[in-house]
């Protein structure tokens, strides 16, 4: 299975792809390096990827899932309440395409600040 780490600031996180054409993509653009941006319990950031929805896309995410946001062209990482939610939810602002599972707890993105430099690199087994 491939996997990447991705770093926001300070916290690192390594995660595990899925089979999905949005996760090729992601995996043949590596490594990326951006800028975290933060939405309520989200961290997303932009990278250099442009795919279609997949038919399976989704708004309400489960903490741990990779998103990506295919109008705004970026990775988001949900791991609590946004604006949007309703209760405790993880409510993304557009339907997106899960192509990966972080391995780690994803609440450690807490710390995330707008501005932190990210990078996400492959994993070679």
């Amino acid at each position: 299975m491939r996997r990447i780490k991705i770093t926001v600031g300070a916290v690192e996180l390594t995660a595990e792809l899925l089979n999905t054409p949005t996760a090729d993509a992601i995996w043949r653009a590596l490594p990326i390096a951006s800028k975290a941006q933060t939405w309520g319990e989200e961290v997303y950031f932009g990278v250099p990827v442009a795919v279609p929805l997949e038919a399976d896309a989704k708004d309400v995410v489960e903490a741990g899932e990779l998103a990506f946001w295919v109008e705004g062209s970026s990775i988001a990482i949900g791991f609590g309440r946004t604006p949007i939610s309703h209760g405790d939810e993880i409510r993304l602002a557009a339907k997106t395409n899960i192509w990966g599972r972080a391995l780690a707890d994803v609440t450690l993105l807490k710390a995330a600040k707008d501005g932190d430099p990210v990078a996400v690199t492959q994993l070679v087994p």
